[in-house]
């Protein structure tokens, strides 16, 4: 059979010229010519801007075409895993995440490492990595990141209890961090695995506040909580009281 030719490289909007991208990353792609700099660069703005849009299709297309021009950089490498891994293709992802810590000797994407190996149903492997050199040397904001993990692998090896204990000394810590929605959401899934019900709709609450960026659906936890649906928002009227 012939060959299967290249595929076209997606087009880039007139506007899209690259310096859109953090310095650092930008600072990764001094490696390649100029030219293919400047298109790798455009590839990569339109893979954050399509992930945001949620056009896995198009994100996926302008990370494969980076990744292809700049096989090397990390930056390209990450933005070919992270799609792979919001498209739920954990294989794909796991690949490109090893790549990057090979090419960079970084290991902060071990989080996203761990959340791989669970959804491809292998907790004893998340586990193990958990338990790493390498997971215990990571900063504070990805310490928490495994802690989140490793709270629902439990869940998922039949230990509910043992999830919320993972997650129950760090609920007043990270109050004032940025990350406290995400641990207060996955504290209150934690706790409503287990039954406490009440105490879980007050920390999707708290997590609906700190939420100031939609990271969670924290807010329709807490309406789901309450018996509230969305069809019935939709045919109340402003002043009908729906959601007290």
């Amino acid at each position: 059979m012939p060959k299967e030719g290249r595929k076209p490289e997606p087009a880039i909007p007139g506007d899209v010229t690259g310096q859109e991208l953090d310095r650092s990353v930008r600072q990764q792609l001094r490696t390649l010519s100029k030219e293919n700099a400047e298109g790798v660069a455009q590839h990569l703005v339109m893979v954050a801007a399509l992930l945001e849009a949620e056009d896995m299709d198009g994100a996926l297309a302008h990370a494969e075409t980076a990744a292809r021009r700049a096989g090397r950089v990390p930056a390209a490498r990450e933005a070919l895993g992270f799609v792979a891994y919001r498209r739920g293709d954990y294989a794909r992802a796991l690949k490109e995440f090893r790549t990057v810590r090979r090419l960079s000797g970084s290991s902060h994407l071990l989080p996203l490492m761990v959340d791989c190996e669970r959804g491809l149903g292998r907790p004893e492997r998340a586990l193990e990595l958990l338990g790493s050199d390498e997971a215990q040397q990571l900063g504070e904001e990805e310490q928490v990141e495994l802690l989140i993990v490793g709270s629902g692998i439990r869940r998922d090896l039949g230990q509910p209890e043992a999830g919320v204990l993972a997650l129950q000394r760090q609920v007043e810590r990270v109050r004032s961090k940025p990350w406290a929605a995400r641990v207060w959401y996955a504290y209150a899934d934690a706790l409503l695995d287990v039954g406490r019900r009440e105490e879980a709709r007050e920390w999707f609450g708290r997590a609906a506040v700190a939420d100031e960026d939609g990271q969670t659906d924290a807010v329709e936890r807490v309406d789901e909580l309450d018996g509230v649906h969305i069809s019935e928002v939709e045919e109340g009227s402003p002043g009908d009281g729906a959601r007290e």
